[in-house]
């Protein structure tokens, strides 16, 4: 298994529906609870930022390997979809 880097904005409403979807995953399948999820709230933590490639949040990596970017105008199916697909790939790993 490996861990996923989360980047995020506190008041972000993307960032919201995905710790929502992630919780209702986890509810839906504990064994997604092991994953291991590296929470960074990006505007606190300019210095790690400039190491990735992505421009919106949330983004979802497992290494440098970019797995979800969240887009303008994401339905919540959509992003719960694009979750659960970062925690197959990571509980695959």
């Amino acid at each position: 298994m490996k861990k996923v880097t989360c980047f995020y904005l506190e008041k972000c409403p993307y960032c919201i529906q995905a710790k929502k979807a992630l919780d209702e995953l986890v509810d839906e399948n504990p064994d997604y609870g092991q994953v291991e999820i590296d929470w960074i709230e990006e505007s606190r933590n300019p210095e790690i930022i400039d190491q990735y490639d992505y421009y919106a949040t949330p983004s979802m990596f497992i290494g440098q390997e970019k797995l979800y970017e969240a887009y303008l105008f994401e339905t919540y199916e959509e992003c719960k979809a694009h979750v659960k697909g970062v925690l197959d790939q990571a509980l695959a790993r």
